[in-house]
Protein backbone atom coordinates (compact mmCIF):
# COMPACT_ATOMS: atom_id res chain seq x y z
CA UNK A 1 0.00 0.00 0.00
CA UNK A 2 1.45 3.41 -0.89
CA UNK A 3 2.73 5.67 1.88
CA UNK A 4 1.13 9.09 1.45
CA UNK A 5 2.61 12.43 2.50
CA UNK A 6 0.31 15.42 2.89
CA UNK A 7 1.65 18.48 1.10
CA UNK A 8 1.32 21.23 3.69
CA UNK A 9 1.86 24.04 1.19
CA UNK A 10 -1.39 23.09 -0.54
CA UNK A 11 -3.40 21.12 2.01
CA UNK A 12 -4.89 22.27 5.33
CA UNK A 13 -4.30 25.88 4.32
CA UNK A 14 -7.27 26.89 6.46
CA UNK A 15 -4.71 26.84 9.33
CA UNK A 16 -1.39 28.57 9.99
CA UNK A 17 1.50 26.58 8.54
CA UNK A 18 2.83 25.05 11.76
CA UNK A 19 -0.67 23.94 12.79
CA UNK A 20 -1.02 21.97 9.53
CA UNK A 21 1.26 19.27 10.94
CA UNK A 22 -1.31 18.55 13.65
CA UNK A 23 -4.12 18.52 11.09
CA UNK A 24 -2.27 16.09 8.83
CA UNK A 25 -1.67 13.68 11.68
CA UNK A 26 -5.30 13.98 12.80
CA UNK A 27 -6.40 13.11 9.25
CA UNK A 28 -4.36 9.89 9.26
CA UNK A 29 -1.18 10.89 7.44
CA UNK A 30 2.10 9.68 8.87
CA UNK A 31 4.29 11.79 6.57
CA UNK A 32 4.31 15.32 5.19
CA UNK A 33 6.05 17.35 2.53
CA UNK A 34 5.95 21.03 1.64
CA UNK A 35 7.55 23.42 -0.80
CA UNK A 36 9.71 25.50 1.56
CA UNK A 37 10.27 25.74 5.32
CA UNK A 38 12.50 28.81 5.30
CA UNK A 39 10.06 31.29 6.88
CA UNK A 40 10.22 29.28 10.10
CA UNK A 41 12.99 28.24 12.46
CA UNK A 42 14.35 24.72 11.80
CA UNK A 43 13.73 23.67 15.38
CA UNK A 44 10.06 24.74 15.21
CA UNK A 45 9.47 22.63 12.12
CA UNK A 46 11.30 19.67 13.65
CA UNK A 47 9.28 20.00 16.87
CA UNK A 48 5.97 19.80 14.99
CA UNK A 49 7.13 16.67 13.20
CA UNK A 50 8.21 14.94 16.40
CA UNK A 51 5.13 16.02 18.34
CA UNK A 52 2.90 14.37 15.74
CA UNK A 53 5.04 11.33 14.94
CA UNK A 54 5.38 12.47 11.31
CA UNK A 55 8.10 11.73 8.77
CA UNK A 56 9.36 14.55 6.59
CA UNK A 57 9.26 13.10 3.07
CA UNK A 58 10.59 16.01 1.01
CA UNK A 59 11.05 19.73 0.65
CA UNK A 60 12.63 22.01 -1.95
CA UNK A 61 15.94 23.78 -1.91
CA UNK A 62 15.53 27.58 -1.91
CA UNK A 63 14.06 28.86 -5.21
CA UNK A 64 15.01 32.53 -5.02
CA UNK A 65 12.27 35.15 -4.77
CA UNK A 66 9.14 33.10 -5.41
CA UNK A 67 6.76 36.05 -5.63
CA UNK A 68 9.01 37.59 -8.28
CA UNK A 69 8.72 34.48 -10.43
CA UNK A 70 12.02 32.80 -9.55
CA UNK A 71 11.83 29.00 -9.59
CA UNK A 72 15.37 27.96 -8.74
CA UNK A 73 18.83 28.58 -10.16
CA UNK A 74 20.24 25.25 -11.30
CA UNK A 75 19.91 25.88 -15.05
CA UNK A 76 20.69 29.59 -14.94
CA UNK A 77 24.21 30.40 -16.14
CA UNK A 78 26.12 32.60 -13.68
CA UNK A 79 23.92 31.48 -10.75
CA UNK A 80 26.04 28.63 -9.43
CA UNK A 81 26.83 30.59 -6.25
CA UNK A 82 23.09 30.79 -5.49
CA UNK A 83 22.82 27.01 -5.93
CA UNK A 84 25.64 26.52 -3.43
CA UNK A 85 24.13 28.99 -0.97
CA UNK A 86 20.78 27.24 -1.26
CA UNK A 87 22.32 23.99 -0.08
CA UNK A 88 23.93 25.75 2.87
CA UNK A 89 20.58 27.32 3.76
CA UNK A 90 18.70 24.01 3.53
CA UNK A 91 21.06 21.79 5.52
CA UNK A 92 19.99 23.03 9.01
CA UNK A 93 16.38 22.26 8.05
CA UNK A 94 17.40 18.86 6.75
CA UNK A 95 19.11 18.13 10.06
CA UNK A 96 16.12 19.33 12.10
CA UNK A 97 13.60 17.31 10.07
CA UNK A 98 15.74 14.23 9.25
CA UNK A 99 14.53 14.52 5.65
CA UNK A 100 16.13 12.05 3.24
CA UNK A 101 15.52 13.83 -0.09
CA UNK A 102 15.62 17.43 -1.31
CA UNK A 103 14.30 18.76 -4.61
CA UNK A 104 16.65 20.93 -6.67
CA UNK A 105 14.61 23.32 -8.80
CA UNK A 106 15.93 24.04 -12.30
CA UNK A 107 14.67 27.58 -12.75
CA UNK A 108 13.43 29.57 -15.73
CA UNK A 109 15.78 28.99 -18.66
CA UNK A 110 15.74 27.81 -22.27
CA UNK A 111 16.51 24.09 -22.56
CA UNK A 112 17.70 24.73 -26.13
CA UNK A 113 20.48 26.95 -24.75
CA UNK A 114 23.73 24.94 -24.41
CA UNK A 115 24.87 27.22 -21.58
CA UNK A 116 21.69 26.48 -19.61
CA UNK A 117 22.10 22.74 -20.19
CA UNK A 118 25.72 22.90 -19.02
CA UNK A 119 24.76 24.95 -15.96
CA UNK A 120 22.04 22.49 -15.02
CA UNK A 121 24.31 19.50 -15.41
CA UNK A 122 27.01 21.15 -13.28
CA UNK A 123 24.52 22.16 -10.58
CA UNK A 124 22.85 18.76 -10.38
CA UNK A 125 26.19 16.95 -10.15
CA UNK A 126 27.51 19.28 -7.46
CA UNK A 127 24.35 19.21 -5.35
CA UNK A 128 24.09 15.42 -5.56
CA UNK A 129 27.69 15.05 -4.41
CA UNK A 130 27.32 17.62 -1.63
CA UNK A 131 24.04 16.22 -0.28
CA UNK A 132 25.48 12.73 -0.54
CA UNK A 133 27.95 13.69 2.18
CA UNK A 134 24.92 14.13 4.42
CA UNK A 135 23.21 10.94 3.23
CA UNK A 136 20.47 12.92 1.49
CA UNK A 137 19.12 12.18 -1.98
CA UNK A 138 18.84 14.90 -4.62
CA UNK A 139 15.71 14.72 -6.75
CA UNK A 140 14.94 16.63 -9.95
CA UNK A 141 11.37 17.09 -11.19
CA UNK A 142 10.05 17.82 -14.67
CA UNK A 143 7.26 20.41 -14.45
CA UNK A 144 4.68 21.04 -17.14
CA UNK A 145 4.87 24.32 -19.09
CA UNK A 146 1.24 25.17 -18.48
CA UNK A 147 1.76 25.59 -14.73
CA UNK A 148 5.26 27.08 -14.97
CA UNK A 149 5.88 28.63 -18.42
CA UNK A 150 9.55 28.73 -19.29
CA UNK A 151 10.65 26.18 -16.71
CA UNK A 152 13.87 24.56 -17.90
CA UNK A 153 13.14 20.97 -16.87
CA UNK A 154 9.88 20.27 -18.71
CA UNK A 155 10.57 16.82 -20.20
CA UNK A 156 10.70 13.47 -18.42
CA UNK A 157 12.96 11.93 -21.04
CA UNK A 158 15.55 14.66 -20.59
CA UNK A 159 15.47 14.19 -16.81
CA UNK A 160 15.75 10.40 -17.17
CA UNK A 161 18.75 10.70 -19.46
CA UNK A 162 20.55 13.13 -17.16
CA UNK A 163 20.03 10.93 -14.09
CA UNK A 164 21.37 7.96 -16.06
CA UNK A 165 24.32 9.93 -17.44
CA UNK A 166 25.47 11.39 -14.12
CA UNK A 167 24.96 8.05 -12.37
CA UNK A 168 25.18 9.41 -8.82
CA UNK A 169 23.81 6.87 -6.32
CA UNK A 170 21.82 9.57 -4.53
CA UNK A 171 20.45 11.33 -7.64
CA UNK A 172 16.83 10.38 -8.33
CA UNK A 173 13.85 11.38 -10.42
CA UNK A 174 10.89 13.09 -8.77
CA UNK A 175 7.95 11.72 -10.76
CA UNK A 176 4.87 13.91 -10.45
CA UNK A 177 2.04 12.00 -12.11
CA UNK A 178 0.08 15.22 -12.67
CA UNK A 179 2.94 16.82 -14.59
CA UNK A 180 3.68 13.65 -16.55
CA UNK A 181 0.10 13.30 -17.73
CA UNK A 182 0.02 16.89 -18.97
CA UNK A 183 3.43 16.79 -20.66
CA UNK A 184 3.43 13.27 -22.13
CA UNK A 185 0.49 11.08 -21.08
CA UNK A 186 1.09 7.32 -21.01
CA UNK A 187 1.79 7.54 -17.26
CA UNK A 188 1.75 3.82 -16.49
CA UNK A 189 4.32 2.90 -19.11
CA UNK A 190 6.59 5.74 -18.01
CA UNK A 191 6.34 4.60 -14.40
CA UNK A 192 7.30 1.09 -15.47
CA UNK A 193 10.25 2.37 -17.47
CA UNK A 194 11.58 4.89 -14.96
CA UNK A 195 10.82 3.15 -11.66
CA UNK A 196 14.45 2.13 -10.98
CA UNK A 197 15.47 5.79 -10.80
CA UNK A 198 12.36 7.24 -9.09
CA UNK A 199 12.99 8.64 -5.62
CA UNK A 200 9.67 10.38 -4.98
CA UNK A 201 6.18 10.44 -6.52
CA UNK A 202 3.50 13.12 -6.37
CA UNK A 203 -0.17 13.09 -7.34
CA UNK A 204 -3.11 15.33 -8.23
CA UNK A 205 -6.10 15.16 -10.51
CA UNK A 206 -5.74 16.20 -14.14
CA UNK A 207 -6.49 18.77 -15.43
CA UNK A 208 -7.55 20.75 -12.35
CA UNK A 209 -4.90 19.65 -9.80
CA UNK A 210 -7.52 18.79 -7.20
CA UNK A 211 -8.12 15.63 -5.17
CA UNK A 212 -6.71 12.55 -6.93
CA UNK A 213 -9.98 10.65 -6.86
CA UNK A 214 -11.49 12.71 -9.68
CA UNK A 215 -11.10 13.65 -13.34
CA UNK A 216 -9.18 11.79 -16.04
CA UNK A 217 -6.70 9.54 -14.17
CA UNK A 218 -7.58 6.21 -12.55
CA UNK A 219 -5.67 6.61 -9.33
CA UNK A 220 -6.77 3.36 -7.63
CA UNK A 221 -5.24 1.54 -10.60
CA UNK A 222 -2.07 3.64 -10.39
CA UNK A 223 -1.73 3.03 -6.64
CA UNK A 224 -2.00 -0.71 -7.26
CA UNK A 225 0.56 -0.34 -10.04
CA UNK A 226 3.02 1.27 -7.64
CA UNK A 227 2.64 -1.78 -5.41
CA UNK A 228 3.14 -4.09 -8.38
CA UNK A 229 6.30 -2.20 -9.29
CA UNK A 230 7.63 -2.49 -5.75
CA UNK A 231 7.73 1.23 -5.04
CA UNK A 232 8.51 1.80 -1.35
CA UNK A 233 8.94 5.58 -1.31
CA UNK A 234 6.45 8.26 -0.43
CA UNK A 235 3.58 9.56 -2.55
CA UNK A 236 3.24 13.29 -2.04
CA UNK A 237 -0.28 14.70 -2.19
CA UNK A 238 0.56 17.89 -4.03
CA UNK A 239 -2.95 18.97 -4.91
CA UNK A 240 -5.26 21.90 -4.24
CA UNK A 241 -8.40 20.80 -2.38
CA UNK A 242 -11.65 21.90 -3.97
CA UNK A 243 -12.90 23.09 -0.59
CA UNK A 244 -11.95 22.39 3.00
CA UNK A 245 -9.16 19.83 2.99
CA UNK A 246 -10.85 17.35 5.30
CA UNK A 247 -14.03 17.37 3.22
CA UNK A 248 -12.09 16.06 0.20
CA UNK A 249 -10.24 13.18 1.87
CA UNK A 250 -12.68 10.44 0.88
CA UNK A 251 -10.10 9.12 -1.61
CA UNK A 252 -7.59 8.77 1.25
CA UNK A 253 -9.86 7.00 3.75
CA UNK A 254 -8.75 3.44 2.79
CA UNK A 255 -5.12 4.40 3.43
CA UNK A 256 -5.41 6.59 6.54
CA UNK A 257 -3.65 5.63 9.75
CA UNK A 258 -5.70 6.10 12.97
CA UNK A 259 -4.27 8.84 15.18
CA UNK A 260 -1.80 7.28 17.61
CA UNK A 261 -1.42 4.02 15.68
CA UNK A 262 2.09 2.71 15.08
CA UNK A 263 3.50 2.55 11.55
Amino acid sequence: MPRFAANLSMMFTERPFLDRFDAAADAGFDAVEFLFPYDFAPEDVGDRLRRNGLTQALFNLPPGVWDAGERGFAARPDCFAQVQQGVRTALPYAAATSVKRLHLMAGIADRRDPQAVAAFRKSVAWVAEELGRHRIDTVIEPINPRDVPGYFLNDFGFARDLVAELDHPNLKLQFDIYHCQIVHGDVTMRLREMMPMIGHIQIASVPSRNEPGSEELNYPFLFDELDRLGYRGFVGCEYRPRGKTEDGLGWFAPYAKPRGAKS
